[in-house]
């Protein structure tokens, strides 16, 4: 299940996984899923994760 966060009043979705950060919500989903399948990251989806 994705991890909402809170910092400096901008919304964060944090993958469960792997624990890398995104701005949107679907994206952090599409990292779960690919987490969970493959154990491994998706480069396509994690040059989307911020810093946090």
């Amino acid at each position: 299940m994705i991890k909402q966060i809170t910092k400096s009043n901008k919304t964060y979705y944090i993958c469960p996984e792997c624990n890398f950060a995104y701005k949107d919500k679907e994206t952090a989903e599409k990292c779960e899923a690919w987490c969970k399948k493959y154990h491994s990251c998706n480069i396509e989806i994690t040059k989307n994760a911020v810093n946090i």
